[in-house]
């Protein structure tokens, strides 16, 4: 009986994996096969490998430029640093105190400001009451107004800057010809030190507007018909409605359109360019503008790096603070 129980263990017994092994080999068990491993890696290198041309173009064009730009702020690069770049020499923060003394950038500066707070409003207001008029009832000419509205959208500048020119030109253009019909006289709009930036501001938001105008009217569709339905079985008026449903559920696409618009105001270029030139008497000169003058006028790039950064410093600190103030709300 004994020689029975103390039967010796077999060749299974020996080889069978007992405590940590055992477990440590359970868990190697769970993981993924080899084969499944190497195809796994197959696909991440084929990855990479689809990825290296759009990875080329933007570290060449984006990355490097940026990190140039940053590096060219704190030198006096110039024209004469063209054949040799490593040349210029490393002033430190001249160039970022430079701006203060600077009376343009000064004006510049203040001018861009004025773009933003005439401008950005004006364009959300439009586009708003637009998307608004084209959602409450306008089914078959619906397609033919979103054209309309955001045609300036994608038109090239120099076909907008000549129907404003024709528009805004005190003698033969089209406000002329109204005001002469009431027996007034019609400004020289873009002459103008007091005009000039308004009537800039003005043709700004028309050729903007459009893209708020689409931008809202995504929203509006999105908001449940039932809600509104609600709304005026309870009683609520057109205005009760727009301010109680429309506009709380709108809040996350207003937001994205107000940090967006401020953002291309900030850096408002094509209009002053094309149709002032930053005058009169620099009364329309914004900062993009000022900096591609010293850059490419005066090839001053060591300044003209500097004023984009403190151009990028701007946008970023407006763009955080518009996040701050209208994320509690869209919660």
């Amino acid at each position: 009986m004994s020689t029975t129980a103390a039967k010796a263990p077999d060749d299974r017994d020996r080889t069978r994996p007992t405590g940590s092994a055992s477990r440590a080999g359970d868990g190697k068990d769970r993981g993924a096969p080899p084969r499944r491993r190497d195809r796994l890696s197959t696909q991440n290198l084929a990855g990479w490998l689809y990825s290296t041309p759009f990875l080329s173009l933007f570290l060449t064009f984006m990355a490097f430029p940026v990190v140039a730009t940053l590096v060219m702020s704190f030198t006096d690069f110039g024209l004469r640093n063209v054949t040799d770049p490593f040349s210029a020499e490393f002033i430190g923060l001249d160039n970022y105190t430079r701006l203060v003394e600077d009376e343009k950038f000064v004006r510049a500066l203040l001018n861009t400001g004025l773009f933003v707070v005439l401008g950005v409003p004006l364009t959300i207001g439009c586009g708003l009451v637009a998307a608004v008029l084209l959602n409450s009832g306008i089914d078959r000419m619906r397609t033919f107004f979103r054209v309309g509205f955001y045609a300036p959208v994608v038109t090239a500048i120099v076909a907008v800057a000549v129907i404003w020119r024709f528009v805004l030109d005190p003698a033969e253009g089209l406000i002329a010809g109204l005001a002469g019909q009431l027996g007034l006289k019609s400004p020289d709009f873009l002459a103008s030190e007091t005009l000039a930036l308004p009537s800039l501001v003005v043709m700004a938001v028309w050729r903007n507007m459009g893209t708020a105008m689409v931008l809202f009217l995504a929203g509006l569709q999105a908001i449940p018909t039932e809600v509104r339905e609600a709304a005026r079985i309870d009683g609520a008026g057109v205005l009760q409605e727009f301010r109680g449903i429309t506009v709380p559920l709108l809040r996350p696409t207003m937001l994205y359109v107000a940090v967006m618009t401020t953002i291309g105001f900030l850096n408002v270029f094509e209009e002053p360019f094309v149709m002032t030139d930053g005058g009169p008497s620099d009364s329309t000169l914004t900062i993009s503008l000022h900096m591609y003058r010293q850059g490419f006028d005066f090839f001053h790039m060591g300044y003209a790096s500097a004023m984009a950064y403190v151009l990028f410093v701007i946008v970023l600190a407006v763009t955080l603070l518009q996040l701050r103030l209208l994320k509690d709300k869209t919660r």
